[in-house]
């Protein structure tokens, strides 16, 4: 089996003032490994400020690891020739957030398609690109005689971000990072943007790294979720046990923010600090305890290693501090692998 994508041990620390320098750590110590196979979806979850941005920029190579390493079929990024970089930015494929800013508004949606097909040298004349971009929009739900050849401003919001999805699609990547792709779209078009994102791991065995702070979409789509909080992994493993059971406190307090559809639940308040927690240092011992109704005094001295508390579940808490500690730095271990029979029959 061969590793498309590794992170190993990365932190990102930003710094700002020239007088009075600071420091915020926006990514601390984070391992994982993207395989070429099976296909699998993985969403990174976790509240504003909480790192998803700077490991999705990280791992596109658009910024720097402060320290650690990035590997791109075991070869480090940073060592990478020009044409492995080529490679990877076909292997590697990004959504972003933003369906209205990707966009040129002097030139028809077209154009967004044929970049990346002439870039790569996909078709060999006008005609066959534009097979390859009307194939690319039917997989994603759309009438290519409805989309190409319209501006932008003629598309609705969640019409532009499938034409994203297509994009992606026609370099037939191994692997997407989508960050939040839909959070600035209707919710009546969420569940057709996310569908079409799963097709692509189902139907063209293309894995995806779904960022979102929205732990219902990440349950939806996601075969593993990882909990993001201040930069650090709280919570990671298989997306049903993760939501339906979470262990970590920031785990239970993101499940317990999620609005349900019954006028008889009260809404329930972020619990309060222990007494402990209230004592808590940001720079020193465990990033949550400061937050945690239990934290304990060993809380305030180290921040927990993740502890695995399950064959496909890990816990940076103290609370389980009787279980072992994953013993292989990366989260895959822990990640669900599917079957490509179980991907055909989902």
């Amino acid at each position: 089996m061969t590793t498309l994508l590794e992170a190993q041990h990365v932190t990102k620390v930003y710094g700002s003032g020239l007088i009075n320098r600071s420091e915020l750590v926006a990514l601390d110590d984070f391992s994982v490994r993207i395989e070429t196979e099976p296909a699998t979806i993985t969403a990174v979850v976790g509240e504003s400020g909480s790192g998803k941005t700077t490991l999705a920029r990280v791992l596109l190579g658009q910024i720097e690891a402060t320290s650690g390493v990035i590997r791109y079929l075991g070869k480090d990024f940073r060592s990478l020739s020009r044409q492995e970089r080529k490679e990877f930015r076909r292997d590697v494929q990004v959504i972003f957030q933003d369906p209205y800013e990707v966009y040129n508004p002097f030139y028809k949606v077209d154009h967004v398609l044929a970049v990346p097909i002439k870039k790569f040298g996909l078709a060999k004349s006008k005609a066959q690109s534009r097979e390859l971009m009307a194939e690319a929009l039917s997989a994603v739900g759309l009438r290519p005689e409805e989309t190409l050849g319209r501006y932008p401003h003629q598309l609705s919001g969640g019409q532009r971000q499938r034409v994203m999805v297509a994009r992606a699609l026609t370099v037939r990547p191994r692997l997407i990072i989508a960050d939040e792709p839909v959070s600035m779209v209707d919710a009546s078009l969420r569940a057709t943007i996310l569908d079409s994102l799963r097709s692509l791991t189902r139907e063209f065995g293309v894995s995806l790294i779904y960022i979102t702070h929205d732990l219902i979409t990440a349950y939806q789509i996601s075969d593993n979720i990882v909990v993001l909080y201040r930069g650090s992994v709280a919570e990671a493993g298989a997306a049903e046990p993760i939501v339906q059971t979470p262990e970590h406190p920031y785990t239970r307090l993101l499940i317990g923010s999620i609005p349900q559809p019954d006028p008889d639940r009260t809404w329930v308040p972020e619990q309060e600090p222990s007494s402990v927690g209230r004592r808590a240092v940001l720079s020193v011992g465990c990033k949550f305890a400061g937050r945690c109704p239990n934290a304990m005094e060993m809380c305030l001295e180290k921040h927990p290693p993740l502890y695995q508390t399950d064959v496909q579940r890990v816990a940076a808490c103290y609370l389980y501090r009787e279980a072992p500690v994953l013993a292989d730095e990366h989260l895959d271990g822990v990640f669900v692998k599917p079957t490509v029979s179980e991907r055909a029959a989902d």
